[in-house]
C-alpha cells in the first residue's frame, strides 16, 4: 500500500481510541440512577481515567522511544475495545470506573506516541502538518462516540446501544490497519523505561490553558447530562458532548493560520463566555443555548487552545517532542478528570445552578490569569526561536 495512506491509517486508529473515550457518556445518569448515586459517584467513576492516565504520562515517557511508536497505538486500540466491551458486557456504574481506567492507560499511550508517530510517516521535520492531522482525528474521535450513543438512544433505551457493538467492528477494522504501518523510529534499548514528562521552558502557559479547557469540557460529558436530564433531555446529552468537542474541528484551519501564542489566547478569551451560554442553557433547559454554547467551548477547547497549545510545546520541544506532548496531555488530563470530582459534590450539595456558576467563576478567573500568562510568553518569543519560527511559517 502507497506509503500515502499511511498517515491516514494511523489518523484512523487515533480517531477509533478516543471515540471509545466517551462513548458511554450519554449513558452516566441512566448508569447512577440504578446504581441509586448522585453526580459526585459519578463524577468520581467518570474520573477513574486519570488513574490510568498518571501511571503513562508521569513514569512511562520513555516508552515510545524504546518500545517504538506502533506497539503503544496497537496497546491503545486494544484496551479501547475492552473498556468498550466491559460496558457492552457489565453496563454498570461501577464498571464504567474500571472501562474508565482502560481507556485513560489507553489515550495516555496514544498520546505520548501519536504526534511524533504522525510526523515520521509523514517525514516532516517540523511536526506542524502532523499535529494537524493528530488534533483533527483525535476531536472527531472523542465527540463521534457520544453522538453514534445518543442517536441509537433516540431509536431505543436501552443501556447496550448498538453504538457499542459498531465501535468493537470498527476498532477491530483499525486495529488491523495500524499493524501493518511501518514503525521508523530507531529504538534504544539503554533508553530508560521511567521518564517523567517534559516541559520545556515558557510551555507551563499552554498547559494550563489547555488544562481548564478540558476541564469544561470534562464538566460537559459527565455532569451535563443529570442536568439535563431534570428537564427530559438526558438522551441529547451526547449530542452537547460531540458538539464541544467534535466542532472543534471547524476552527483548527483557522487556527492553524496563526501564531500559537496568539491561537491559544484566543482560546482563553472564547472559553468563559461560551461555558455562560451552556451553562445558563442547561439549568433552564434550553436545547439550543447548551448546543450554541458547547459550539464556542469547542472552538477553544479543541480548535484554539488544543491546536495553538499543542503546536507551541511541541515547537519548544526540540528533540524530546514525545516527553513533551506528555507533558501538556498530563495537565489537559488532569483538568479532563479532577475538576469534575469538585463540581459534582457541589452540585450534589448545592444544585445544578449554583455548582455551575462557581465553575463558571473559577474558569473565568483563570482562563484570564493564562491569557495574560500566554501573552506574556509572545511578546518573549525572540527567546524561543523554535516558537517565534512556528508563528512566521503560519
Amino acid at each position: 500500500m502507497s506509503t500515502r495512506r499511511h498517515p491516514a491509517r494511523l489518523a484512523f486508529g487515533l480517531c477509533l481510541i478516543t471515540c471509545a473515550v466517551n462513548l458511554q457518556a450519554p449513558l452516566y445518569t441512566a448508569y447512577a440512577q440504578l446504581a441509586g448515586q448522585g453526580a459526585a459517584a459519578t463524577a468520581t467513576a467518570f474520573s477513574a481515567y486519570v488513574l490510568g492516565v498518571l501511571p503513562v504520562l508521569l513514569a512511562l515517557g520513555g516508552l515510545p522511544d524504546r518500545l517504538g511508536r506502533k506497539p503503544l497505538i496497537l496497546a491503545a486500540l486494544t484496551l479501547a475495545m475492552l473498556a468498550t466491551a466491559v460496558m457492552a458486557l457489565w453496563p454498570r456504574l461501577e464498571a464504567l470506573a474500571m472501562a474508565r481506567f482502560l481507556l485513560g492507560c489507553g489515550t495516555a499511550l496514544a498520546s505520548a506516541a501519536g504526534a511524533a508517530y504522525m510526523s515520521e510517516l509523514m517525514a516532516e521535520p517540523d511536526g506542524r502538518r502532523a499535529t494537524l492531522w493528530v488534533t483533527a482525528s483525535t476531536s472527531l474521535g472523542f465527540g463521534l462516540g457520544a453522538a453514534l450513543t445518543s442517536v441509537c438512544l433516540l431509536w431505543q433505551s436501552t443501556l447496550t446501544p448498538a453504538s457499542f457493538w459498531l465501535h468493537l467492528a470498527v476498532a477491530g477494522t483499525a486495529l488491523l490497519a495500524v499493524a501493518g504501518l511501518p514503525d521508523p523510529a530507531p529504538r534504544s534499548r539503554h533508553t530508560p523505561m521511567l521518564r517523567p514528562p517534559y516541559f520545556p521552558a515558557g510551555s507551563l502557559p499552554f498547559g494550563c490553558a489547555i488544562l481548564l479547557a478540558w476541564a469544561a469540557v470534562g464538566l460537559v460529558i459527565a455532569l451535563l447530562p443529570s442536568v439535563l436530564a431534570a428537564h427530559g433531555l438526558a438522551r441529547w446529552s451526547g449530542f452537547s458532548t460531540f458538539t464541544v468537542i467534535s466542532c472543534g474541528l471547524l476552527f483548527q484551519p483557522l487556527a492553524r493560520t496563526m501564531p500559537p501564542c496568539r491561537a491559544a489566547r484566543l482560546g482563553m478569551l472564547v472559553l468563559p463566555p461560551s461555558y455562560a451560554l451552556l451553562a445558563w442553557g442547561a439549568t433552564q433547559g434550553s436545547l439550543a443555548a447548551v448546543l450554541l454554547g458547547a459550539l464556542g467551548a469547542s472552538s477553544s477547547c479543541y480548535g484554539f487552545t488544543y491546536l495553538g497549545g499543542l503546536s507551541a510545546v511541541n515547537a519548544l520541544a526540540g528533540t524530546e517532542k514525545p516527553r513533551a506532548s506528555a507533558g501538556f496531555f498530563l495537565l489537559a488530563y488532569i483538568g479532563f478528570s479532577l475538576p469534575v470530582i469538585f463540581t459534582g459534590l457541589l452540585l450534589d450539595r448545592l444544585g445544578a445552578p449554583m455548582a455551575l456558576l462557581l465553575f463558571g467563576l473559577a474558569l473565568a478567573a483563570g482562563a484570564a490569569l493564562v491569557a495574560r500568562a500566554i501573552g506574556r510568553s509572545a511578546a518573549a518569543s525572540a527567546a524561543f526561536p523554535a516558537l517565534a519560527a512556528a508563528g512566521q511559517r503560519d
